[in-house]
This record gives C-alpha cells, structure tokens and sequence, in this order.
C-alpha cells in the first residue's frame, strides 16, 4: 500500500525554482538568512534547556539525533551539526538536497540529507529525539496529519519546534504584501494568506497530534533596526512553538 503524504506539489514547485539560492544572503532567501540567528538562538535555547545541555561546551548536543524536515538549503542543519547533534536534513523538494549536500561537504559536515518526507521516514519506524519544523507547516496539504507523522518521528520526551506565520489582516499586510510585493524579498504567490495558522489552532492541532505545547514566542522585525527578534507577547505574524512527546 503506498504511503500517504501531505506534500502539496504546487509548494514544492516554488521552492524547487528557487533551490540554487538557498546560501545567497541577498537572493530570494534574504528574509530566512536575515531570520535565521533568531530562530537559531531559539531553538538551541529551548533544547538545551529540555536536555540539560550547556550550550558553552564544545559539542552540547553531541548524543542528539535531530531531524530538520524541510530543510532546504541547510540553514538550521549545519549549526546542529556543528553543535555535535546527528542531523537528518529531509526534504520533499528534490533539488534543495544537492545544494544542502554540497554545502555541507564544503564546510566539512557530516550530515544525513534525505528526498524524502515525514510521512516516509515514520513509516520506516525511525525516531528522533527533536524535530525543528521551521516555516513548513504552512505549506503542506494536511497540517494536522503532517504534524500526527511528525509525532510518530519522536521518540518519548522529545522535543519539537515548529513555526510559521498567523493569520490575520497584519500578517497579510506584512508577510505577502510588503514581504512579496514591496520589498520583493520573496517571489510573488510564496505565500497563500488562507494557509496561515493561529497560534490557537497550532497548539490545538499539536495537542490533537499527542504533542504537549509548552512554549510560543513570536519573531518581531524591526524594520528602523532591520533586525528580528524574541517576543513572549507579540505573536502576530512570525512565531514559533515548542512541544513535547509525552
């Protein structure tokens, strides 16, 4: 019986155009690169903390098996490696897997990049003990029944990070309006607004999942700064969860 997927072919095609860019900072991945130190500060916060790692040792995640779904172009997967994790880097878009791996192999990283999805990589029985899900849930068919396979990929008391943009009349104005159209950092159509997902109904789906949210926190850009960063309060457009395998 073949797998099912909740891979949505029209948002692959969109990234798949624009996979030689991932590592240009001023190309059509300019916002994630400019996003990227904030998530990373995140995430690497929020792991150490549930893993009781020191995050000033030589290798604090070294022992942690980490799988980046959607990884793209390796943004978020070379600094896990670097932190000394096992990284499996998956991704539905074929061409992202090439770039991620040459990039890798430049900068001496050893790390698992897979064409492949979540639905696949749990059918096969293979667990984590975290998962960052960073700006996909937004682009797939079924979030609930990604974010159920995503749960099946952890192992018990791991970790999950996964975020994505609300939905609301700012969002809009700010994610596709001024990010596609005014300030061009993303090619038009990027984006469906009616994909978007409240930090209400994420945490809902995630808890239908089997996940337990503990944490959200939004990602506020400044433009006078132009700079992002960590807010407990504001969650209006960027933000992101972690949640816990029970």
């Amino acid at each position: 019986m073949a797998q099912a997927s909740t891979i949505d072919q029209g948002e692959i095609d969109k990234f798949q155009a624009m996979a030689a860019e991932w590592w240009d900072p001023n190309g059509k991945f300019k916002p994630l690169h400019m996003l990227n130190p904030c998530r990373l500060d995140y995430v690497t916060s929020q792991i150490a903390a549930e893993f009781a790692r020191d995050l000033t040792a030589t290798s604090p995640f070294e022992g942690l098996r980490i799988l980046d779904i959607g990884c793209g172009g390796g943004l978020l997967a070379e600094p896990m490696a670097r932190l000394g994790a096992h990284v499996v880097g998956a991704d539905a878009a074929e061409r992202n897997i090439p770039v991620a791996q040459i990039h890798a192999e430049e900068q001496g990283l050893d790390i698992d990049y897979r064409h492949t999805t979540a639905e696949a990589i749990a059918a096969s029985g293979e667990t984590f003990d975290v998962i960052l899900n960073m700006e996909v849930v937004e682009h797939v068919a079924d979030p609930m029944a990604f974010l159920k396979a995503c749960h099946d990929l952890l192992e018990p008391g791991g970790l999950m990070t996964c975020s994505t943009i609300n939905r609301n009349p700012k969002s809009f104005a700010m994610a596709i309006v001024g990010a596609e159209y005014v300030m061009r950092w993303l090619p038009k159509g990027t984006h469906e607004w009616s994909k978007f997902i409240t930090p209400d109904e994420l945490c809902e789906f995630l808890a239908k999942a089997g996940l337990d949210p503990v944490d959200r926190t939004g990602f506020v850009f400044n433009p006078l700064g132009w700079s992002w960063s960590l807010s407990d309060r504001d969650l209006s457009v960027n933000y992101v969860t972690t949640s816990i395998r029970r």
